[in-house]
């Protein structure tokens, strides 16, 4: 069966090109009302333009689907409150939220200002937080909710230069594991996509990367389906030149160290604290609590 959108109402961040335009007219074509948002800024963040998000929405109603433009910046919470208060007004729900605005300032830690890291951590980060939190007791209220946060590899493993990036990229799944276990009682489902794909965010990377492989067409179908009825919830999805594969944050079962030469215990155990064999994925932050202190008590006999 088909997935399809009918009816629900969208709100895509950064949607004025690259990925997120892709996400806003793929949300249209499966009958998605869809809020195209967009400071229309450069990659770094500065100037606006309506023009982006205004063109993007043409393209929608160009094809049949139903589509307004909104100009508020990630960053102003106000701002973007109005545009939840704005939506609900025309359309009278929110079902979905793709947190896709983005910006980079990239130097080495050396070189980089804390003005450009904390620019960078208030776009993908607060920013996030900002329209999550506009919509949050909307979706509470109907029962109903899919937000997607955009993740990086970046984050999750690092990346050379991208201290700042990678900083804001991993909070988001830290926001995201926690949203996902509050939202659950009211389906209000959260996970993250990981995307790789030639868009102005890496077009530096030039003839390091298969460009010709790397459409941001080849992403959305995995942002469809975390936005989806049968979405699943506190999913890393990563998505790339056709190729989707999912990430976990896990835990291994370590050992049980006490004593006056821990450290040095520590030290000379580190290759069994690392084995993977039998490692887990915590449902919640206390699963490392419990794993500690059950090897505590098999230590102690009690």
């Amino acid at each position: 069966m088909a997935m399809r959108f009918d009816g629900r109402v969208a709100i895509v961040t950064g949607a004025g090109g690259g990925l997120g335009r892709e996400h806003a007219l793929a949300l249209a074509a499966r009958g998605a009302k869809v809020v195209v948002n967009d400071l229309g800024v450069a990659r770094d963040g500065a100037g606006s333009s309506a023009s982006p998000a205004q063109q993007v929405v043409a393209e929608i109603e160009a094809a049949g689907g139903e589509a307004m433009a909104n100009g508020a910046s990630v960053t102003d919470a106000a701002a973007i409150e109005a545009m939840a208060a704005e939506v609900m007004a025309k359309w009278g729900r929110i079902d979905i939220l793709v947190n896709n605005a983005g910006v980079l300032r990239d130097k080495t830690f050396a070189k980089m200002s804390l003005e450009d890291f904390r620019f960078v951590v208030d776009v993908h980060l607060m920013g996030a937080v900002n329209c999550t939190k506009a919509v949050w007791d909307i979706m509470r209220a109907q029962n109903y909710g899919r937000i997607v946060m955009t993740t990086s590899s970046s984050g999750l493993y690092g990346n050379f230069g991208q201290s700042n990036y990678g900083a804001a990229k991993m909070a988001l799944v830290g926001l995201m594991q926690t949203l996902s276990i509050e939202g659950a009682k009211n389906d209000v489902r959260v996970n993250c996509l990981a995307p790789t794909a030639h868009t102005r965010m890496t077009e530096d990377l030039g003839a390091a990367l298969p460009l010709d492989l790397l459409g941001p067409d080849m992403v959305t179908p995995g942002l469809l389906y975390l936005v989806s009825e049968n979405a699943p919830s506190r999913c890393i999805l990563a998505a790339g030149a056709g190729g989707f594969e999912r990430a976990y944050v896990t835990l291994t079962q370590g050992e049980f160290i006490t004593g006056p030469d821990a450290p040095e215990q520590v030290a000379a155990r580190i290759d069994a604290i690392s084995d993977r064999a039998g490692e887990i994925i915590p449902e919640m932050g206390a699963a490392q609590g419990m794993v500690e202190l059950t090897k505590a008590k098999a230590f102690s006999g009690s």
